[in-house]
């Protein structure tokens, strides 16, 4: 019998699967992945940033932890911080922000035309600025890095697809596969990421995860905008440099935004009016370079969408004691999978949370209809 099968090999899968075998090595993990070429998987498809510019304390530790994780892993960070762009309400966040010890500057708009000049302000009140932990780094690294320590530490990657499971005494018995394959286990873990929703249904538990695409323009811009960082509009959109270089065709950025119509399960290809009807005067309007913005190429990825409160869902569902969910990162789940993959190793390994709290991400508030609202949540 396995001691642990894990339904998803995605970053969060392999975050889980490291802990596990850095806690505890004699434990047998199994890593359950329908598509070892992780060509659909949100971990391929991030635009792989982490901030601590967040409304709960709860994710602005994991961020923090996510921070020093890419440390110890040597993922380098492009560390130029996030802007966020607003009002008053920044305040409010500024102040649990520098609580949980994040260095978060406030701007004011003579400030913030003084940074950045080439930013257009007249119509903002307030910048918040994170001045270290914050930034961007190469994503599929990290991901490459923690499923081969995972594995090298012994966790075995299987391909496989779940379609079910088998219960005893409201405990989870075995996984069983698509091809009749049945993994008998101690212990499940839910890390589907878009698709975790239906690993749920599974097991009789209805979770408020559905799979939201994003659209990630590639634009080139003949202007370079000095000391830019992740931008983020009050209107809903997103930018940020990407790479260190410019080339012949100019700076390049990346950019998204909320699509017009946020439909569940969309198909996974990138829908270009969305820059046309959505993005782009936006784009002009902040920053009266990208005028001359040209759209280089685009991608598509899935948002684990929590529709609850846009929080994770992390730790077991309480009719079903062995079966783990770390589900619905709502677009958070790259910064945050190294410490939500150590919060469940730990409840798994010594039944309560070791190093960070993540109790107020737990699955009761979902059945008693007490949501924990994360509100700063991009795109």
């Amino acid at each position: 019998m396995t001691d642990v099968v894990i339904i998803g090999a995605g970053i969060i899968g392999a975050s889980v699967a490291f802990w596990l075998k850095r806690l505890q090595p004699s434990l047998e993990v199994i890593l359950l992945e329908r598509d070892r070429t992780f060509a659909r998987a949100s971990s391929a498809r991030s635009a792989s940033s982490i901030r601590q510019q967040f409304s709960s304390e709860v994710n602005i530790r994991m961020s923090q932890f996510g921070a020093e994780f890419l440390r110890e892993m040597g993922i380098a960070l492009e560390a130029r911080g996030y802007l966020y762009l607003g009002e008053s309400t920044l305040r409010a966040a500024h102040a649990t922000q520098t609580a949980a010890g994040a260095s978060i500057a406030l701007l004011s708009r003579a400030q913030l035309k003084t940074r950045f000049p080439w930013l257009q302000v007249d119509d903002i009140e307030l910048g918040a600025l994170g001045l270290s932990g914050e930034g961007w780094f190469d994503g599929p690294a990290l991901h490459a890095s923690v499923l081969s320590e995972a594995r090298r530490r012994g966790a075995k990657l299987v391909e496989g697809d779940a379609r079910g499971f088998e219960l005893e005494h409201q405990r989870i018995k075995a996984v069983r596969l698509s091809d009749g394959t049945r993994v008998e286990c101690r212990h499940a873990v839910n890390a589907a990421g878009p698709w975790a929703r239906a690993v749920g249904a599974a097991a009789g538990i209805e979770l408020p995860v559905f799979a939201r695409r994003r659209t990630v323009f590639v634009l080139s811009c003949p202007q370079t905008l000095a000391g830019c960082p992740l931008v983020i509009d009050p209107s809903g959109f997103w930018f940020r440099p990407e790479g260190r270089h410019s080339d012949r065709r100019g700076a390049i950025y990346i950019a998204g935004t909320t699509p017009i119509t946020d439909e569940d399960d969309a198909p996974l290809e990138p829908d270009y009016r969305e820059f046309d009807e959505a993005l782009w005067s936006r784009m002009a309007h902040r920053v009266p370079a990208f005028e001359a913005l040209r759209v280089e190429r685009a991608w598509a990825g899935y948002y684990e969408m929590n529709v609850f409160d846009a929080n994770a869902l992390i730790g077991a569902h309480p009719a079903i004691a062995n079966l783990w969910f770390a589900n619905g990162f709502s677009g958070h789940g790259m910064q945050h999978a190294p410490a939500a993959g150590r919060g469940i190793a730990e409840l798994i390994v010594h039944g309560g949370f070791q190093t960070l709290d993540l109790s107020p991400l737990g699955l009761e508030r979902v059945a008693k209809k007490h949501p924990f609202v994360e509100r700063n949540v991009i795109g």
